[in-house]
């Protein structure tokens, strides 16, 4: 999409734009009535149109054609001349979509200036739209379990509201997921989302970060608060703000307004807050490095996100996402996902949560051969994993002991590993290993293992 379609019942008039932009490194089509215009327009897509609003010899005038283009190729901008010009006509095509209007005769460097700004804002609006389009896959949640259900409803009701929201939970469980969830639901979904990384943000430019500044060198430069005007504000692990700063932001949210560092004027601004952390700000409130008033005011709605710990149905689902995204974003081989690796990850501990299954699934099909489906004995060896592949291997520990101790040890280990992919799930695990509920319960207390089951079966199976 990089030529000009210039639309004029007058060939001097056609031509002599055409040279002129063929000059300035434009490519060009030509149409000399409404009939030609939508030919060509539905030959290919032009970057831009020049359209005389009044069309001899033509079925549909200048206004007409702007219509159809405004209805069937929207991200087209126009710019409409006319030798008949006057307000009623320019405000009539302005209205219509036009991106501007000009008069003929017209002079030659003031229409170059008009096409090149509504080429750049042309682009510029497509490129917004391709980050939103990335905005909201990074705002998909994927899950089935109990507990994403849960969440998932939870963030449903939340996002209808304008009310702040506190997301709590641990580091990787998917927080700025959920918060953007909220904003792609919600009534602000075309405004902005604007993430303030509190814990990277270096504390003695915070403030400059949030409120922005006024210099005489560089003018106006907003902040991140101005920039979210209309949309959403989201300050990740708000625990590591600034002491100094919050006190500041709590007049924000009750003034909605502040000013620039360096500045003298106001800046209204209309936000929805939503914070997340994973500490305990309750401690950090009685330790003096939290405000209780900028507590109250964040944690209007307070939302509970998961551990994958807490929701391992959901990791098989999770992992083939991931296969999916690295293929399409890096052109990493599509493999599949076996039942039984699947299991694996299951089995797995997960400290880093959704952040470190992400990076193991990333790391085997970059380290991998490529072809084939990926095998248990792939995810052997990564951080912070308890694989049946690990936990079953015979070391110096099962070697040395007696075949009847060895088999009680395998057998803790196992069903233990299994009853951990499947959360605690008694039926579940019963019904995978194929033993009746209450044998399996009675083989768990014969192991001594029954008190350090998390059983959820009751949970989950409602």
């Amino acid at each position: 999409m990089s030529d000009i379609l210039i639309v004029d019942d007058e060939r001097d008039i056609r031509e002599l734009i055409s040279d002129i932009l063929r000059d300035e490194g434009f490519s060009t089509r030509l149409a000399a009535n409404s009939d030609q215009a939508v030919a060509e327009l539905n030959t290919a897509e032009p970057a831009l149109m020049i359209l005389d609003i009044w069309l001899k010899d033509s079925k549909m005038d200048g206004i007409d054609i702007l219509k159809q283009v405004k209805r069937n190729n929207p991200d087209v901008p126009v710019v409409i001349i006319s030798g008949h010009g006057n307000i009623e006509i320019a405000v009539a095509a302005i209205k219509q979509g036009a991106y501007d209007f000009i008069e003929k005769p017209f002079n030659i460097d003031q229409l170059l200036v008009v096409i090149r700004r509504a080429m750049e804002t042309a682009r510029l609006r497509r490129e917004n739209a391709t980050l939103r389009r990335g905005e909201a896959r990074g705002a998909e949640m994927l899950g089935n379990s109990a507990p994403f259900r849960r969440l998932r409803e939870q963030l449903d009701k939340v996002a209808k509201s304008n009310g702040r929201v506190m997301l709590t939970g641990e580091p990787g469980v998917g927080k700025e997921t959920a918060a953007r969830y909220v904003h792609a639901q919600s009534p602000r979904a075309r405004e902005p989302f604007i993430t303030v990384p509190c814990a990277t943000i270096e504390p003695e430019h915070m403030e400059e970060v949030l409120f922005g500044r006024e210099t005489p060198e560089r003018g106006i430069e907003p902040g991140l608060l101005e920039q979210a005007h209309g949309g959403v504000i989201y300050f990740d692990e708000v625990a590591d703000m600034p002491l100094g700063t919050q006190p500041k932001i709590l007049r924000v949210l009750t003034e909605q307004q502040f000013q620039r560092a360096g500045g003298t004027d106001k800046v209204r601004v209309d936000l929805r807050v939503i914070s997340s952390t994973n500490r305990d700000l309750a401690a950090e409130i009685a330790a003096g490095r939290f405000r209780q008033e900028l507590y109250d005011r964040l944690n209007v709605v307070p939302v509970a996100v998961p551990s994958l710990a807490e929701r391992r149905d959901d990791i098989p689902l999770l992992a083939e996402s991931f296969i999916e995204q690295f293929h399409a974003s890096q052109g990493l081989p599509q493999r599949e996902l076996p039942e039984e690796t699947a299991a694996a990850l299951q089995a797995m501990n997960w400290p880093g949560n959704i952040r470190q299954l992400r990076n193991v699934i990333e790391r085997v099909l970059i380290l991998g051969d490529g072809t084939g489906p990926i095998q248990p004995s792939e995810l052997e060896g990564q951080t912070g994993s308890a694989s049946g592949a690990e936990v079953l291997a015979l070391g110096p520990q099962i070697t040395s002991l007696a075949l009847r101790e060895a088999r009680e040890l395998f057998e803790r280990e196992y069903l233990l590993a299994q009853i951990n992919r499947f959360g605690g799930n008694i039926s579940r695990t019963a019904q995978f290993v194929g033993m009746e509920r209450s044998a399996l319960h009675r083989k768990l207390k014969s192991l001594g293992v029954v008190g350090g089951v998390r059983v959820e079966e009751e949970l989950v199976g409602k």
